[in-house]
């Protein structure tokens, strides 16, 4: 009798060691590249780079590590010849034509690009393209990160299992950028030190596309889908002038921002996230700002309320902060290797856990 081959989404198991490729070598990919290297159980078969300049080079150079004899590259059609079992996918803008084709190629994805928190948030097409080239490769993709993902998604939904009733679950999330020596971003692009004004759309519904289908999924899964989400800004001005590392904030110039996305259900807020961004705590009007870090209240039968600080110096904030979202990426592999084929959110993985071993 001759036995037919199952299809890969029947035979899908957690391989020992995940055939790996890193895609892309920022600020946060090159911290997933070295900590692919350094896992005990997957192993690192080829990395895909952005940059000519980068293409050739050892991939120890490109993450920190001594040369490992791996060298990188910039052909597409290199990684797909390698046959991974996950590419960790992480560029600075998503290509949705390399997605579907490293995903028709029988390539898992796991990324931090936030376009795949909520698939029923999504274009139409794209999830559309997406999902015919999971169904034909046999694949899954899944966004995660710090925030949105940890933050958004992994710490609420453990903090509502021991609810039976939630009236309101409102995330903070801290960040002192008074050591961030980037006037461009914080003067240029954030508006810090200037003139009050209000928020540009394209701020708001930044934050509304990062962050709103995140909390949608969180509220769908406890049964509370929303009606709306909504966001807003408001801004805290200096009451003297202040020096930072990036230049000078004067006395009445905006010195901390905050927008607030906000999942509405019968005109109510229950979910809510908010983003305190901040280079000075002496502003008008006070607000309650943490050290870098977040504040998880949920408002219930149970009442919690979770500070989550980062327990570094200012300084060294930058060498250690793209490790909040790349190894939870990089810790997802495995689940995502085994996943059935398809976009994976949050609730359809199970719980993530690293392998420390």
């Amino acid at each position: 009798m001759t036995a037919t081959a199952p299809s890969p989404a029947a035979t899908a198991t957690v391989p020992r060691e995940p055939r790996c490729v890193q895609w892309a070598t920022g600020n946060i990919g090159a911290r997933s590249l070295r900590a692919i290297i350094e896992h005990p159980h997957l192993d690192l078969v080829g990395v895909y780079v952005t940059s000519p300049a980068k293409a050739g080079a050892d991939v120890g150079d490109l993450c920190g590590l001594p040369l490992i004899g791996l060298t990188a590259t910039d052909s597409v059609d290199d990684v797909i010849a390698l046959a991974p079992d996950c590419v960790v996918y992480m560029p600075a803008a998503l290509d949705p034509d390399e997605v579907v084709r490293l995903l028709e190629a029988g390539i898992n994805i796991v990324t931090t690009r936030g376009e795949f928190h909520r698939p029923a948030s999504m274009d139409t097409e794209l999830r559309g393209r997406i999902e015919r080239a999971c169904a034909a490769g046999g694949t899954s993709i899944h966004s995660t990160g710090s925030s949105p993902g940890f933050i958004t998604e992994a710490i609420p939904l453990v903090l509502s299992s021991i609810q039976r009733r939630v009236d309101l679950i409102a995330i903070d999330e801290f960040a002192d950028l008074s050591r961030r020596d980037s006037p461009d971003l914080l003067f240029g692009i954030m508006g810090f030190g200037g003139q009050a004004r209000d928020f540009e759309d394209f701020r708001l519904e930044h934050l509304r596309g990062s962050f709103g289908p995140s909390l949608q999924l969180v509220a769908e899964a406890i049964g509370l889908a929303l009606d709306s989400v909504e966001v807003h800004g408001e801004v805290g001005l200096t009451t003297r002038e202040v020096s930072i590392a990036a230049g000078t904030l004067r006395a009445g110039s905006v010195g901390a921002q905050r927008i607030t996305v906000a999942g509405m259900r019968d005109g109510v807020e229950i979910i809510r996230f908010r983003a305190n961004w901040y280079c000075t705590p002496d502003i008008e009007p006070h607000w309650d700002l943490l050290a870098t870090g977040w504040r998880v209240v949920v408002d219930g039968d149970a009442p919690l309320s979770v500070d989550i600080n980062m327990p570094i110096d200012l300084e060294h904030m930058a060498e250690t902060t793209p490790g909040y979202t790349a190894n939870r990426a990089v810790n997802a592999v495995r689940h995502v290797c085994a996943a059935a084929p398809g976009i994976r959110t949050s609730i359809d993985l199970p719980q993530i856990v690293a392998d420390l071993s």
